[in-house]
């Protein structure tokens, strides 16, 4: 297996676990992993936010871990990257305002590189405009958003992952064994005990 480069966005009050285990599982298994956020540089932190579901009409927060950024936004090259992942939580809501990322996912996009999304993450696909006609989870208050882009809403159990061609996304961090496992196969890495 060749390590990939994968670019991961990720930005103030992502979500804490949809932050830390991929960046760490994606390093983990070989891959070169770049953290980035919009108008951050290396070494940077940023706040992140655990979200649970403990019954109540939506998920509850909590604060989270301070997580460092290893790379800087400003030296992004999209076309230098085998893969885009984006954290879910908050941030995607504001991320989908700076036209740079939409640019970035756009680029992924058109290229057909695989681009992993949980929980909120597809509040930035759809903002791209990069779904039409696909199979898209997410968290379930981002359903509409799938549906205006032109995807279709996957409504899959909090565990599962859906992956339509190059896109593999997930409702939430509870799915990370499969939205994992599935991007790595996307990403033709092989683990062998």
């Amino acid at each position: 297996m060749a390590a990939k480069k994968i670019l991961f966005l990720t930005g103030d009050f992502a979500e804490d676990y949809e932050t830390m285990v991929p960046f760490q599982a994606l390093q983990m298994v070989g891959h070169t992993v770049h953290a980035v956020c919009p108008g951050k540089k290396s070494g940077d932190k940023i706040k992140t936010a655990i979200h649970d579901f403990e019954g109540d009409q939506t998920y509850t927060e909590k604060p989270g871990h301070l997580f460092a950024l290893n790379y800087s936004f400003a030296e992004v090259d999209a076309a230098a990257y085998d893969a885009l992942m984006i954290a879910g939580g908050r941030a995607p809501e504001y991320l989908r305002l700076n036209p740079r990322v939409i640019e970035i996912v756009r680029q992924f996009a058109s290229a057909n590189k695989p681009i992993a999304a949980v929980c909120h993450g597809a509040q930035l696909l759809a903002a791209a405009g990069v779904i039409k006609g696909k199979r898209i989870s997410a968290y379930p208050a981002c359903a509409p958003e799938v549906t205006l882009a032109g995807g279709h809403y996957a409504e899959v159990e909090v565990n599962d992952a859906v992956t339509d061609g190059n896109f593999v996304t997930a409702p939430a961090w509870p799915a990370h064994p499969q939205w994992l496992a599935q991007f790595l196969v996307l990403l033709g890495t092989e683990i062998k005990l």
